[in-house]
């Protein structure tokens, strides 16, 4: 409609200056009102811009040498503007609004199954214990041949999504091919609402140790950690460990309710500062806490972001837990949904988070981040001290540094090649197929013969990879043959290439035991879904040790809170 404005007024070729032009779109954009306030510059370059905008899409539309599809291109065109104010400030498409409810909500109309690609098809990956698709006996690993007869060939993720998400109590119907079965299966599901659960696991690691699994902070989160948290208190927890691990956030009230149940009632969490007024707000707890004492320790890595950070960061201001793991993702900015035209939202940044001690979580440069998303590096320059509610000193600069930093183990080449390529999937459901069932969880272990019959089946698979090294060194032979040097370095770069050369048999014993512990997470998850995958990995965590040995400490957890405590700098070997 505004477009069609524009371009009428445009082919009235009235004789007067641009600029009135622009002001009379801008009247025909808002409406008569506009006559009474100042035309300010910006308002010029606004319309001015958006004219130039209509133009061009008249001309590609009138001219192109193809025919163009004017929602894909102005949508791109929309994501592109957003990009380049920050990561958050995002369009919601009228077909994205199911996603959007879902990740604020946690619920969603459908058979309860997380997709993955497989070649051509779509293929499950697990199913939700007591939702749809695990009632009619879907498995992981069982590849999605068609929906309601459409063949799914071919088809994105997204595509195979919305086919199977619907209204609650409406049915569809599955052909599927599973791996030992020769023809394919027929099912039947009906949709039901599926709620995921924000903490999928919680439970006793020792005689007084409870621990709790929070994934993410849709809406009932608080709740979900409570009435674990009073679970535990019953089977005589006397300290916790809330695990933030990987916990990419969501609602802020759920963040402060979070919180709530380890601090009294009217202790400030967080408070919000943006550019317009009414986005100033400081969120205080309502509740009496649940145990305002019980010791408490918070893990967090890379990928705990927002809502996470907001739950860290206040526990740590207050001296009221021990944050251990890595410097969290720093994400501190606030946005608010706004409803636009057709059926869609602006999500818009409005403001930023400040946390008791007054710092803001927000990483300085949100552009220019590590591989593996985590803040990059921050220039002392840039970083500003804060104190504690109890005087201890901490740091803004980006996401919040854990008290006790536990750097995860970077995996090797081969066992990053392994997940990506899907070969340990592939190898837990031939696993599945075969074994009925592997006992207790707490019995299950990867026995030499499993492992055995891994590498027969990586050899079945004709797997191979390149390493970081393998790639650099290639690069470096290309350039040293451009600029002429190649030839007479021939025998170096044969020789390095000798020694950097990567053998798959070496490779799967040195790396076993990383190899075997993904392996045992994905073949345990076929038997005992979510919860049993969260389990296994908590065998041989290096973090969740670290975690009980501070709370099995009264003299440590206390030092670490009065800020008396010094973490010990890792030894360094010198050479001879």
């Amino acid at each position: 409609m505004i477009i069609n404005k524009l371009i009428k007024m445009r082919r009235l070729k009235l004789g007067i200056s641009r600029k009135v032009k622009i002001f009379a779109a801008i009247t025909l954009l808002l409406g008569s009102s506009v006559m009474f306030y100042a035309f300010s510059d910006k308002d010029f370059q606004i319309s001015k811009n958006l004219d130039i905008f209509v133009s061009l899409i008249r001309e590609l539309n009138l001219y192109y040498v193809d025919d163009i599809n004017p929602e894909k291109l102005i949508e791109t065109g929309i994501n592109s503007m957003l990009a380049s104010l920050d990561p958050y400030t995002t369009f919601i498409s009228e077909k994205e609004m199911a996603d959007f409810r879902f990740m604020t909500t946690g619920k969603y109309g459908g058979i309860g199954a997380l997709i993955r690609k497989a070649d051509d098809y779509s293929m499950i990956s697990e199913p939700y214990k007591g939702f749809p698709a695990f009632k009619a006996g879907l498995q992981a690993g069982d590849t999605i041949i068609s929906i309601d007869s459409v063949s799914i060939k071919g088809k994105s993720i997204s595509d195979v999504s919305e086919l199977l998400k619907g209204t609650p109590n409406t049915q569809l119907n599955l052909v599927i091919k599973r791996i030992g079965v020769k023809e394919p299966i027929s099912k039947t599901l009906t949709r039901e609402e599926v709620t995921i659960n924000n903490v999928p696991y919680y439970g006793m690691l020792n005689d007084n140790i409870g621990y709790i699994r929070l994934t993410n902070f849709t809406k009932d989160a608080a709740n979900d950690v409570k009435q674990a948290l009073l679970d535990l208190k019953s089977k005589n927890a006397k300290s916790i460990i809330l695990d933030l691990r990987g916990n990419p956030g969501g609602l802020l009230v759920e963040a402060v309710g979070v919180s709530n149940l380890f601090v009294p009632k009217g202790t400030e969490i967080v408070s919000t500062k943006g550019r317009v007024k009414q986005w100033d707000q400081t969120y205080i707890t309502t509740d009496p806490a649940v145990d305002p004492n019980i010791p408490l320790v918070l893990l967090v890595n890379h990928g705990s972001a927002s809502a996470s950070e907001i739950v860290s960061g206040s526990l740590q201001d207050l001296d009221r837990a021990v944050i251990v793991g890595q410097r969290t993702f720093g994400k501190g900015l606030v946005q608010t949904t706004r409803p636009l035209s057709y059926n869609t939202q602006l999500k818009v940044t409005t403001a930023k988070y400040y946390i008791p001690s007054g710092r803001c979580i927000q990483a300085l440069d949100y552009s220019h981040r590590n591989p593996d998303g985590s803040v990059g590096h921050i220039p002392d320059s840039l970083i500003s001290a804060f104190k504690t509610r109890d005087g201890r000193t901490v740091y803004n600069g980006g996401g919040i540094k854990p008290d006790i930093t536990i750097n995860g183990e970077t995996p090797g080449a081969i066992t990053i090649n392994l997940y990506a390529k899907n070969l340990l999937f592939d190898f837990a459901t031939l696993y599945k197929a075969k074994h009925d069932s592997i006992g207790p969880l707490d019995k299950f272990h990867l026995t030499d013969a499993d492992y055995q019959d891994f590498e027969n089946f990586l050899k079945s698979k004709s797997f191979d990879y390149t390493t970081k090294s393998d790639d650099t060194l290639e690069e470096l032979i290309n350039i040293a043959k451009q600029e002429k040097y190649y030839d007479q370095a021939k025998p170096e770069f044969d020789a390095l290439k000798l020694k950097l050369a990567h053998n798959l048999n070496k490779d799967l014993t040195t790396f076993k035991s990383e190899i075997e512990e993904l392996l045992s997470e994905e073949i345990v998850s076929r038997y005992y879904y979510q919860k049993g995958r969260i389990q296994e990995s908590l065998q041989d965590d290096s973090q969740l040790e670290k975690a009980m040995d501070v709370l099995k400490s009264k003299q440590l957890y206390t030092s670490i809170l009065n800020g008396t405590y010094t973490q010990p700098q890792p030894a360094v070997a010198l050479g001879k």
